[in-house]
């Protein structure tokens, strides 16, 4: 009985032993072969399987939603009414046709914000249906899973955007800055939708029912969005609110968006003049990293606590 040994190196094949079962034709792996193959991208393989996953999770988020465009009325709805009442019922009192090209930025920021909620819904009701439980059974990166939610919310905050920029064209609102500024105002708005969905993508994997995740998807809402800049000067708070305001990451998205969009304050407004007023886009920027770096990490981990159950 002989023995045929073929060596990776030189056949560029694992190695494999011909014994007992040669001839039947019987081939069998020896302790120095692997039957999984290596995986492609070295180091940095656990992010590209983190952006395929994500990918395809986003897409099969987003045909549901061509699925069922009733999910998209919220989103469409609630700025466009918001436009209309803080336009025409409170406007006329905070400076007219001014105060409208001052109000656009600012429902930009809390209309995102607010959208956080349908991440948090939507995944939520995933867990629910046990979605999460059959992606968990597939060799899936965990943080593609949620990448895809997050992202694929962005189509929806996309279209919220569309809606409020026909919405302010339809009352007068302009853009007066130039194309680049107003480019990256709109980037800003983008980026800064993704880091609010993190916040809600970690509320629903802590609430876990959809029922929970909805109150508590809008429970923080408000606030954040009504002590803030977003629609009156932050100055004309008081005390310890008017800080909260200043430093508010809403009022840095909205008041970074004016300045991108070139619109400005009615002549009667307070002109906010702190450090987070003065460099509004710097700070705006970092308080987006810094949201997606905190809340990132504790949602992914959430679901590995929730995977090894």
């Amino acid at each position: 009985m002989s023995t045929a040994t073929t060596d990776r190196s030189t056949t560029g094949r694992p190695a494999c032993d011909v014994g007992t079962g040669a001839a039947s034709g019987e081939v069998r792996p020896t302790a120095t072969s692997s039957l999984v193959p290596e995986p492609r991208g070295g180091a940095f393989a656990p992010l590209l399987s983190a952006l395929r996953d994500g990918w395809i999770v986003a897409r099969r988020n987003n045909v549901n939603v061509r699925r069922t465009p009733g999910a998209l009325v919220t989103g469409v709805a609630q700025p466009i009414i918001f436009v209309l009442i803080l336009a025409f019922v409170f406007g006329g009192a905070l400076g007219g046709e001014a105060y409208r090209e001052f109000l656009i930025a600012g429902i930009l920021a809390q209309t995102l914000t607010f959208n956080s909620s349908f991440t948090a819904v939507y995944l939520a009701k995933d867990l629910q249906s046990g979605l999460i439980d059959r992606f968990r059974a597939l060799p899936m990166s965990r943080v593609g899973v949620i990448l895809g939610r997050t992202t694929s919310d962005l189509v929806t905050s996309g279209i919220s955007i569309a809606v409020i920029v026909a919405c302010g064209l339809a009352i007068g609102w302009r853009v007066h800055a130039g194309i680049g500024p107003a480019l990256g105002a709109f980037g800003l708005l983008v980026l800064f939708a993704f880091a609010t969905s993190w916040i809600g993508a970690t509320i629903a994997l802590t609430a876990r029912s959809v029922e929970v995740a909805q109150s508590l998807g809008l429970l923080w809402l408000f606030p954040v969005c009504f002590i803030s800049g977003a629609f009156v000067s932050a100055d004309t708070l008081p005390g310890v609110l008017r800080t909260i305001a200043e430093w508010n990451p809403v009022t840095a998205v909205a008041t970074a968006v004016r300045q991108g969009f070139g619109n400005q304050p009615p002549e009667d407004f307070e002109v906010a003049a702190g450090w987070a007023a003065q460099h509004a886009t710097l700070y705006a920027f970092l308080c987006c990293i810094a949201i997606i770096a905190i809340f990132a990490p504790i949602a992914v981990g959430q679901y590995r606590r929730i995977s090894k159950r």
